[in-house]
């Protein structure tokens, strides 16, 4: 069975600095014609930082659309034809000065496919030491080091809600037992 669609029309309907959102009209397989709103977004990067000592940087910061404060992973957006590897090393550094002895990619995940275009790439970054940062100046963090097994008790308990980390969280045993690294989240 075909189960592609067809764009048959595009129309831009907002275009800023982050996104891009379109309004489609798209051929079904069935032959009929359907509306697709479209949100374009240039990608995205997020990184798990380990300390030699076991513990996660992590990021507070306010997240305006949802009204409240969070506690993330460093992510970011890529600039426009940027390698991601470069655009979470870059973010890495920038929002918590953490620069890693080991980087290790965990692939990337599709955070909202249904109208969201946004590939977002996930990093696992070891025996990371802590720098100074380099924020951006419209940027307002406080950096968090607190241990990767309280972490993912905060995961599980709902005190961290950010999708980055808590999928992430299920990409580390993955990434361990795909590089053969010893894996103890008890440290």
């Amino acid at each position: 069975m075909k189960l592609e669609e067809r764009m048959v029309s595009s129309q831009t309907i907002f275009e800023g600095h982050l996104i891009k959102v379109t309004l489609d009209e798209a051929e079904l397989p069935n032959g009929k014609l359907a509306g697709r709103e479209v949100v374009y977004h240039p990608g995205g990067v997020t990184v798990l930082a380990l300390g030699e000592d076991g513990t996660v940087p992590l990021v507070r910061q306010y997240r305006y659309p949802i009204q409240s404060l969070l506690l993330e992973l460093p992510a970011g957006k890529l600039d426009p034809g940027e390698d991601p590897a470069e655009g979470a090393l870059r973010e890495l550094k920038e929002e918590t000065g953490a620069v890693p002895g080991e980087f290790i990619s965990l692939g990337q995940v599709l955070p909202s496919p249904g109208c969201f275009g946004e590939i977002l790439h996930l990093y696992l970054a070891r025996n990371v030491k802590m720098e100074e940062q380099n924020l951006d100046e419209d940027e307002f963090v406080e950096i968090f080091e607190i241990p990767l097994k309280e972490a993912l008790e905060m995961i599980r308990d709902g005190r961290i809600v950010d999708f980055n980390l808590t999928r992430i969280a299920n990409a580390i045993t993955k990434a361990f037992e795909a590089t053969q690294i010893p894996y103890n989240p008890d440290i």
